[in-house]
């Protein structure tokens, strides 16, 4: 498979309402999109979105990365998916979000032609003997805000079908965060209700909100502390605490999930594309945490558009079982760049928005121009 032509696309897409965090308040997704065209004239379309805080990308920085490979992609053939990563790895040193979001245009041009969708042939590289039609993955609902309203939201949207929460913390005091914990927790009983601090608590309070009476309903309790803390901190959190610890920041790939898997310092992981540097290693993650009897959680950057959430909910697919839930972040935006974005149904999406070939979904042109970053435009190669 060649590459003849190359498109990108940096967008600011805005939110239907900011959303808060504790390190940051997002109020309009970044991302950038990718076209590749092959020698048959299909077209594959590939995202990753800017995350300073978390993979250190600004929009500016990324569409340079995403730029470079673009140049380079001409010179090489694209004939296994399984060796899409090290290809790339030959281009351009680290840089896993512009990786990620070639990777994705080249599963989705591979697929095509294959005339397979994306999430089958996952399935197919490990001869997957789960049914054809596989469960519906579980939707997790960010609750933010004033108290009242994530009350409001949370009644609202649990009537609507969703069973899977994330509470963000770490922008308040610790006591207002254990009060708004107990309150949520109580009022979801029977829920997969978890909260997430994007690395914000000091390692006492993340240990004192562990031990305490008002998380023990938790399902789990993701990032609490930095990314960069000791390994040993993240033990010894481990062990003091009662609530199942996740970890998002601090996972990568593989080489971080063998890593504290060997430390029994963590219970499962969140998996994003632009960590792991794309789809096949997002897999291989989910994999061994499967295999392990880890649990795991599906994540788009706030906010993706259903181009990422497609590709990432192919994961979930493939594997069949998705315990912690998908984080879909196209929910969060006031407009999409495809003409059927992907729809939650009773707080689930389901396989069959997800039928065609590739990676499932369509940009339309029109939207994407339409949603171009302030100052940028689109680049050809």
């Amino acid at each position: 498979m060649k590459i003849t032509q190359a498109v990108i696309f940096p967008l600011s897409i805005p939110l239907i309402e900011p959303i808060k965090m504790a390190k940051e308040v997002i109020v309009d997704a970044k991302t950038v999109l990718v076209r590749l065209t092959d020698e048959d004239g299909r077209q594959g379309w590939g995202e990753a979105s800017v995350a300073p805080l978390m993979t250190g990308e600004t929009l500016y920085s990324l569409l340079a990365s995403v730029k470079y490979l673009a140049e380079k992609l001409r010179e090489t053939e694209w004939a296994d998916p399984r060796g899409f990563a090290s290809q790339l790895d030959k281009m351009l040193y680290g840089n896993p979000s512009a990786k990620s979001c070639i990777e994705m245009a080249l599963l989705d041009l591979y697929t095509q032609k294959e005339a397979i969708s994306l999430w089958k042939y996952l399935r197919s590289l490990n001869n997957e003997n789960t049914p054809a039609s596989p469960k519906d993955i579980p939707l997790l609902r960010m609750l933010g805000g004033t108290p009242e309203k994530e009350i409001e939201d949370a009644k609202t949207f649990r009537q609507a079908g969703f069973k899977h929460w994330k509470i963000k913390i770490g922008l308040l005091s610790l006591d207002e965060d254990l009060h708004r914990v107990k309150v949520l927790s109580e009022l979801l009983d029977g829920d997969v209700v978890s909260v997430d601090a994007n690395g914000a608590m000091s390692l006492a309070d993340a240990i004192r909100f562990c031990e305490s009476s008002e998380a023990k309903g938790l399902s789990f309790a993701e990032q609490l502390i930095h990314a960069n803390s000791s390994l040993a901190d993240f033990v010894l959190l481990k062990k003091r605490s009662r609530v199942p610890i996740a970890l998002d920041e601090s996972i990568h790939g593989i080489h971080e999930i063998d890593a504290f898997m060997k430390a029994e310092a963590f219970d499962g992981a969140s998996l994003k594309l632009i960590k792991t540097g794309g789809v096949l290693e997002a897999w291989n993650c989910a994999q061994v945490l499967r295999e392990k009897h880890f649990n795991l959680n599906l994540a788009c950057k706030v906010a993706e558009t259903s181009l990422s959430g497609a590709a990432t909910a192919s994961i979930g697919f493939a594997l069949g079982n998705v315990p912690w839930g998908f984080s879909m972040s196209n929910q969060y935006l006031q407009f999409d760049i495809c003409d059927k974005p992907l729809r939650a149904n009773q707080g689930h999406l389901d396989s069959a928005q997800m039928n065609a070939v590739g990676v499932g979904i369509t940009p339309n042109i029109d939207r994407v121009n339409n949603a171009l970053a302030q100052g940028y435009s689109a680049i050809q190669y």
